[in-house]
């Protein structure tokens, strides 16, 4: 029963010296793979971050891994992501394998109903986002796009030409619009 509450003084020392030196160790890191590895979040992004967070604290609470066994562990997925977000920034597959491609939801008042069921998202949804960025009515909105991010990007209608940023915007399904 004791060891479940406290089993020594040297463990909580050893949790803190550790914790101290695995945070800098892991700041560090972070900072010299560049704020990519911070930046908004997509799927892979967030893996990385759990497996991060997950490797972080198997160093403070296991004792049968070492600092430097920690530290090169992070520092592993660390060069793992910094590896795979530069081949993606250089070559057109990887980017669609690691991040995907945004999604088209409503396109000059029609919503895509067969784009929304592929990305899983409802009606609902997209006039939230629409709510949300200060539009009132459907025909003040270009397009809704579902953002490989999981965010939602709405561009009002204006009187340049609104297309060219959502050239790359992917429109699946048969009877939807192809920009």
């Amino acid at each position: 029963m004791e060891g479940m509450f406290f089993s020594g003084w040297s463990t909580l020392v050893r949790t803190l010296v550790i914790g101290i030196l695995a945070y800098i160790n892991l700041i560090v890191l972070l900072r010299i793979s560049g704020r990519r590895t911070l930046s908004k979040m997509n799927a892979f992004d967030l893996i990385v971050t759990v497996a991060l967070g997950s490797t972080f604290a198997t160093i403070l609470l296991n004792r049968d891994v070492s600092l430097a066994e920690g530290t090169l562990a992070l520092a592993l997925l660390i060069g793992l992501q910094y590896l795979v977000t530069w081949s993606s920034v250089r070559v057109g597959w990887v980017r669609k394998l690691v991040t995907g491609e945004p999604a088209l939801l409503l396109y000059q008042g029609q919503m895509l109903s067969s784009a929304m069921r592929v990305a899983r998202v409802t009606e609902d949804e997209v006039r939230s986002a629409i709510r949300s960025s200060g539009q009132a009515a459907l025909d003040e909105v270009e397009a809704v796009i579902l953002e490989t991010d999981g965010s939602f990007s709405v561009v009002k209608k204006g009187s340049g030409d609104s297309r060219s940023s959502l050239s790359g915007v992917m429109t699946p399904g048969p009877r939807d619009v192809r920009l």
